[in-house]
């Protein structure tokens, strides 16, 4: 069962908009919507943390990336 806040119109209509676009600018969309959530993801490690420095940021959102697993040594 898919969660969803979408209604079904709009929802069909994203899925008709989707299966017209190419390969290409599916995987252009993907990418931007990738760089959009890490954005989102470093303001609010940010906003947690106003102290950190950028590297200290970094660190933390690799970390949340490989989540549940630990970091790998060499990216400690």
């Amino acid at each position: 069962m898919n969660v969803t806040d979408t209604i079904p119109a709009a929802q069909s209509l994203q899925q008709q908009i989707q299966r017209a676009m190419t390969g290409e600018q599916r995987v252009l969309l993907a990418w931007e919507m990738s760089l959009f959530v890490r954005q989102l993801q470093a303001a609010r490690v940010r906003q947690e943390h106003p102290q950190w420095s950028d590297a200290e940021v970094g660190r933390e959102l690799l970390r949340l990336a490989f989540l549940p697993a630990p970091l790998p040594p060499r990216l400690r």
